[in-house]
């Protein structure tokens, strides 16, 4: 069921919040059960570093939302029932996306096949091949529209079927500016997405966070050309730590554009001449979680903070190492044996349930017993 254009405006404001990052996001919609409910609460939030939490201004988010509406685009939030399934299962997955296009091509099985901006003519040709041949098999080919071997698989699965982009700015800052041509027409014959509010330029921090989107997607990460330290290696990395197939077309040796992709050979990928070493050896689309949804009614109101004896082993272990002197968060991943991701979702259930402050320099210390 659509949701109502006020409940759809309360959840981008929240996802636009400076401060609320996707587990945030989460926490909040599980706490108070609406958009709405959940961004009235944010003024009375636990300030972070003596700063208080200010909601995103109506005004513009209103704007953003008329404007992508008159790109011909909606945003899809992580609670709705057409969010992208496998997307949903990371742990920071995004909690809005624009897309322009069909935002129906999110929900079909995708490959990715991404690689080095300063890609090889014998590269490029590769990836232009490769995609269009999975493309024609009935897979979307993801990438992310960069120089090189991202714009050539866009390429080759335009000629055979869909391909979705997943960009590092905003939807109307095309990027690189030489491929203004080329997203359109993935927005006319596939998708392009972005988590960034409108007229953001890319900037460094914008990649790592675009890479998980493309890893999130897909069943499978193609790799055709990577040097050591690209950001094409951190996309192959977070597609193994959300559990999915990395593949890799091997290089000459002699070429540092293929040293990475060699590598992730050495270290167990896939190996890939052909669209048929990848069709062979991709899952089956997994059984996916169901879209993140709030359990309460905006009736059942706000979750009471549990008592220190009801609270999880973990929580309680974690609580145990802060006290009153302000504690480093990498001391506490030392000391609980927990994964950081655990680590960052217990600490924020206990700030916003106002137990710990988090402090500047990442390091939280107990309310109350300063």
């Amino acid at each position: 069921m659509r949701r109502s254009a006020a409940e759809a405006l309360a959840l981008l404001r929240l996802a636009r919040t400076e401060g609320i990052g996707p587990v945030a996001f989460q926490r909040l919609l599980e706490r108070h059960g609406t958009g709405a409910a959940a961004l009235a609460a944010v003024p009375a939030l636990p300030a972070r570093g003596g700063v208080p939490y200010r909601p995103a201004p109506e005004s513009a988010v209103a704007r953003e939302m008329e404007a992508v509406d008159a790109m011909g685009g909606r945003f899809l939030f992580l609670c709705d029932e057409d969010y992208p399934a496998l997307l949903a299962l990371l742990h920071d997955a995004p909690p809005a996306l624009a897309v322009v296009g069909d935002p129906a091509l999110l929900a079909v099985p995708q490959v990715a096949v991404v690689g080095a901006r300063n890609a090889s003519a014998l590269g490029r040709r590769m990836a232009e091949e490769l995609a269009e041949a999975l493309a024609a098999a009935g897979l979307a080919v993801t990438s992310g529209m960069a120089r090189g071997i991202d714009g050539a698989a866009h390429r080759g699965a335009l000629r055979a079927g869909a391909t979705v982009a997943v960009i590092p700015g905003g939807l109307d800052v095309p990027y690189p500016p030489e491929h203004l041509e080329l997203q359109g027409l993935v927005a006319e014959r596939g998708a392009v997405v972005a988590e960034a509010p409108l007229g953001t330029a890319p900037i460094a921090r914008h990649f790592p966070r675009r890479n998980r989107i493309i890893a999130g997607l897909s069943l499978g990460t193609v790799v055709v050309e990577a040097a050591h330290r690209s950001g094409t290696l951190m996309t192959a990395r977070l597609a193994l730590e959300a559990g999915r197939e990395v593949f890799a077309v091997p290089g000459s040796p002699l070429d540092p554009r293929c040293a990475g992709s060699n590598d992730l050979l050495r270290q167990g990928a896939h190996l890939v001449e052909r669209a048929e070493d990848v069709l062979e050896n991709l899952p089956d689309a997994p059984r996916a979680a169901p879209p993140f949804r709030p359990a309460r009614s905006p009736a059942q109101g706000a979750r009471p903070a549990p008592e220190p004896g009801s609270l999880p082993a973990d929580t309680l272990q974690l609580l145990d190492l802060i006290g009153p002197t302000p504690v480093v968060v990498d001391e506490l991943l030392r000391r609980c044996h927990l994964s950081p991701a655990a680590v960052q979702a217990i600490l924020l259930d206990l700030e916003l349930e106002g137990r710990i402050e988090a402090l500047p320099g990442n390091r939280v210390v107990r309310s109350g017993l300063r």
